[in-house]
């Protein structure tokens, strides 16, 4: 699904984030350590190889709801934006600690002049958000943002499993109404 607001193309596919060619910076849902993990992080680390996680040891911890950039490494993307999405009942407000990496991710993208971005769906998998509100969160947060993006051009959500892709593409329609 594709979709255009405000100049940027907002996509939603389902593949695998450690492979997304053609795209500046991946989001990774990292760990507060930003150490190599299950999930995406454990792939998109595997795929840049162990100078990712030289770069990213000095930045961490990070907290819930934050981001940093690094460089991409072995990834097809030059950059991979990290970010500490929060655990579902655990770490509150929920809602706005995820929102908060969107938007956080987002800011970087902008900082560094990005024209792509490509978001897994953060905080979905071990930390257990339920993928449809999570998905519904996002996607408002990122709708929202649009009309500010001054680089930013394509952001891609890489979904893994139908279910999420589902869960994005039944959000985004009842958010464009």
């Amino acid at each position: 699904m594709k979709v255009e607001r405000n100049g940027v193309a907002l996509e939603l596919v389902r593949g695998d984030i450690a492979s997304q060619d053609g795209i500046d910076a991946v989001v990774n849902a990292a760990n507060a350590q930003l150490m190599p993990g299950g999930g995406v992080a454990g792939a998109l680390h595997r795929a840049a190889g162990p100078g990712l996680a030289e770069e990213c040891r000095p930045l961490a911890p990070i907290a819930p709801g934050q981001a940093v950039i690094t460089g991409g490494h072995g990834l097809p993307n030059s950059f991979v934006i990290h970010c500490l999405g929060p655990v579902w009942g655990r770490d509150e407000p929920a809602e706005g600690l995820l929102r908060s990496c969107y938007r956080r991710a987002l800011e970087l993208a902008e900082e560094h002049g990005l024209e792509s971005v490509a978001f897994p769906a953060l905080s979905t998998g071990a930390f257990g958000y339920p993928v449809r509100e999570a998905a519904r969160a996002a996607l408002d947060e990122v709708l929202g943002l649009l009309p500010g993006l001054a680089s930013v051009r394509r952001i891609r959500f890489t979904l893994y499993g139908a279910d999420a892709l589902d869960a994005h593409r039944q959000a985004l329609e009842q958010l464009l109404g």
